[in-house]
């Protein structure tokens, strides 16, 4: 088995990792394989990246013939230990269970249970349409960002570079398997900054500013909206634009701004226990029985679900769950809920902070 190390010196990663443990508690792991089953295949190299002296690390833990694969393991799991965060893509799905189905194989008492983890792929591919990408792939995802590499191989294509470097051990082989490892290692380290939309859906958006503007509809007709500038929980790694369900977001380093549809116009609040209101027909409204008791029994019918409810016009907001309450509807069959935008509301900056955050999660799921 040999072990590899190289520093990379002018690696700088911008987002604020240290947010959820110190930098050198993280451990970025990759491995390499000649199959997808650890039973019919081998297991050749462990790579792993680590904050030291200042600067990140890579080890890589290789093995020049199948049989060391339990001393391979028995290395990297002795070094593992002191850390406490495992930094992987797509590993909860591949490299932990083949790593610990080796363990398995080798009679080894190794595990990952007492380490916290950051699957960068579970993070970021929920948000593939949000961000205008055909797949979460990490290559894919790399060239997103503008990042190069030299390595132009996949995990695929070098299980036959492998076999031919145990039969020859030729250092040309060598090399192209341990630069393909690195690569994907360094790529971990520069893909960061995408987790930045997870915090966007998944993190605290603070609204500064909430105002409401009128402007002209390319039909000519004048229609008004809701404008929030927000301040988002991380720098994104690019601006990005997205319209949903008539809302618009767009975003730019650590600042959003979110537009959302705002209408005037008459909605119905339902009142849930019917059974204890009449409809009056006349008024086109369902009064408690506490008051409409007394109302000619000819101007009143007992409220069904579908009329106990009471009229109201102003300025109303979409929410696709309930945000705020009490909640209007067009009328009793429709899907599409409303909070009224009043003026005491318009300077409640926790409640349009959580609505900011309700329309995101909807956008992402929308796409």
């Amino acid at each position: 088995m040999q072990i590899v190390n190289q520093t990379l010196e002018s690696l700088k990663i911008s987002y604020p990792l240290e947010r959820t443990a110190p930098l050198d508690q993280f451990l970025f792991i990759d491995i390499e394989t000649t199959g997808f089953t650890a039973k019919s295949s081998s297991l050749y190299l462990i790579g792993a990246a680590f904050l030291a002296d200042g600067n990140w690390q890579i080890r890589q833990w290789f093995c020049e013939n199948p049989i060391e694969e339990a001393a391979l393991l028995n290395a990297f799991f002795d070094f593992a230990s002191s850390f406490t965060h495992l930094v992987h893509f797509n590993g909860n799905n591949f490299d932990l269970p083949y790593l610990m189905q080796k363990c398995e194989q080798h009679k080894l008492p190794h595990s990952f249970d007492s380490f916290d983890g950051i699957d960068l792929y579970r993070r970021i591919s929920p948000y593939k349409a949000f961000l205008h990408v055909p797949n979460c792939k990490q290559k894919t995802l790399e060239t997103l960002l503008g990042i190069s590499r030299e390595d132009r191989f996949h995990g695929g294509e070098l299980i036959e570079v492998y076999k031919t470097y145990v039969e020859t051990l030729s250092a040309d082989a060598r090399t192209l398997l341990l630069l393909h490892n690195s690569a994907d290692i360094q790529g971990m380290l520069q893909l960061l900054p995408l987790l930045a939309f997870y915090d966007l859906f998944n993190g605290n958006i603070h609204a500064k500013k909430v105002q409401a503007n009128s402007y002209i509809d390319y039909h000519g007709q004048e229609r008004q909206e809701l404008l929030m500038k927000l301040a988002l929980p991380s720098p994104l790694p690019f601006s990005l634009s997205n319209l949903a369900n008539g809302c618009y977001f767009s975003g730019e380093k650590d600042e959003g701004i979110l537009k959302v549809p705002l209408y005037e116009e008459e909605m119905k609040y339902f009142y849930a226990s019917y059974k204890d209101y009449y409809y009056l027909p006349e008024e086109d409204i369902a009064l408690h029985k506490s008051v409409s008791s007394f109302v000619d029994p000819a101007h009143r019918t007992q409220a069904t679900a579908a009329t106990c409810y009471t009229r109201k016009y102003g300025l109303f907001l979409p929410q696709w769950d309930i945000v705020a309450e009490p909640f209007f509807k067009r009328d009793y069959k429709s899907h599409d809920l409303f909070f009224e935008l009043t003026d005491e509301r318009k300077t409640d900056r926790t409640l349009f902070s959580r609505y900011a955050q309700h329309l995101l999660e909807k956008m992402a799921k929308t796409y």
